[in-house]
């Protein structure tokens, strides 16, 4: 029997430690779910620019693949996941997440 490196409870406390070091957003908890093969990240739309009462988005999805992290953002009208970034550390990726110059994630 194999058993999936990802998600696991370590890396999924590392994404909710360091999503508190994001730019944008700190009014909100963005929360971290166990996703077969990653991480989902969902937060209050605060800005309304998605949901206009206020409801929970998709912000992002991580996934680890032979050692490489891939941090993909939502395509809310398109409904489907977008690769942005990938990176050989969490840290690195959740680095463009937090900073998110583009506003790719925190809409």
């Amino acid at each position: 029997m194999v058993i999936a490196a990802h998600p696991n409870e370590v890396d999924l406390r590392r994404i909710s430690r360091l999503l508190k070091e994001r730019a944008r957003y700190h009014y909100v908890t963005p929360s971290v779910q166990a996703v077969p093969g990653g991480y989902h990240i969902v937060s209050p739309c605060c800005s309304r620019n998605i949901d206009q009462a206020g409801g929970l988005i998709d912000i992002a999805r991580i996934e680890c693949e032979a050692g490489v992290w891939k941090l993909y953002s939502r395509d809310h009208l398109g409904k489907r996941w977008l690769i942005q970034t990938q990176a050989g550390r969490l840290d690195r990726l959740m680095d463009c997440l937090n900073e998110d110059a583009k506003r790719l994630f925190w809409q």
